[in-house]
């Protein structure tokens, strides 16, 4: 394979393992990610993972508030690259950007486009009980995730896979991709797919995202609380107290009673609640002020005193 001349640009853990593979088989000239962001209650300053591995591994770090300001261009211009690869990294690049490299610039995408563009497409495929997901490889063009598709690789979402497995399954795969797409682009065979047919908009999620309506269906409100799994968490409330809801288990069993009663709450039976058709199974909760926590342990020691009822 070719050792293209490579700026990389990414942020988050997801981008960290395509960095490394091009660490491996390219020339990195350098890493664009955002700048270091406040965390904790100490609001310490705190570099990207992508920042973090790049420092590491001795690779220059460019940090630009934004990426289309007129004199971070001229810089990345002067850098000469072949080839840009972007994964996660959080801006919007200019068309004059993505003009600079002789071969393009390359994104890697957590979806099958041309379903679910946009910043949460991993998320949104489980809060919408899709049965697989995937990377997509693409050229990027001005708009958001609508360039030509180059390689795709699915990978399975079962009934119960949360987002944290999803994340780690193509966080690793998409590096996989990656290598595979830059291995035709050096031997001339990679073809450009045009994106067609139906697509999705996955939008940015907000703590709002994860607000339980136990009048919906019982799968509806299991994917949620699956598909929010690290952050920002599905929640519900109980006499007036937010409790963060981690994980669930669908019984299959009617209900007949008013969504978000509490058929049963005990460390034997555990935690029962009826949904708009069936009763769905809490398993896994965060109490205010406590840690997160299995269901039974959190009963084990809190009594609930029925009837009693998740409130809207």
């Amino acid at each position: 394979m070719k050792k293209f001349r490579v700026i990389f640009m990414g942020t988050p853990e997801f981008a960290v393992p395509c960095l490394a593979a091009l660490y491996e088989h390219c020339e990195v000239l350098g890493v664009v990610t955002q700048p270091d962001k406040p965390r904790g209650r100490g609001q310490k300053l705190v570099p990207s993972p992508v920042k973090a591995w790049a420092a590491a591994h001795g690779l220059p770090v460019w940090q630009p508030k934004k990426i289309k300001e007129e004199e971070f261009t001229k810089f990345l211009e002067e850098q000469k690259p072949e080839l840009m690869v972007v994964v996660a990294f959080g801006q919007i690049l200019s068309q004059r950007i993505l003009d600079i490299p002789k071969y393009g610039c390359i994104n890697v995408h957590g979806s099958l486009l041309p379903r679910y563009r946009g910043a949460a497409p991993m998320q949104w495929c489980v809060i919408n009980g899709e049965k697989k997901t995937g990377i997509t490889t693409m050229f990027m063009d001005a708009g958001l995730d609508t360039g030509d598709m180059l390689l795709k690789e699915e990978f399975p979402i079962g009934p119960d896979t949360t987002l944290e497995e999803v994340h780690d399954g193509l966080m690793n795969l998409g590096a996989k991709v990656l290598l595979a797409t830059l291995e035709q682009l050096s031997d001339g065979t990679l073809q450009r797919i045009p994106q067609t047919g139906e697509s999705n908009y996955a939008p940015m999620l907000d703590k709002e995202t994860g607000h339980i309506h136990w009048q919906d269906p019982a799968q509806k409100i299991h994917d949620l609380v699956r598909g929010l799994d690290s952050w920002p968490g599905a929640y519900t409330f109980l006499a007036g107290k937010k409790y963060k809801i981690w994980r669930t288990r669908l019984t299959e069993e009617e209900s007949t009673s008013k969504p978000g009663t509490i058929l049963t709450a005990d460390k034997k039976q555990g935690f029962l609640v009826a949904a708009g058709d069936q009763v769905l199974e809490i398993t896994e909760l965060q109490a205010p002020g406590k840690k997160r926590m299995k269901a039974r342990d959190y009963l084990n020691g809190h009594a609930i005193n029925l009837p009693a009822a998740f409130e809207d």
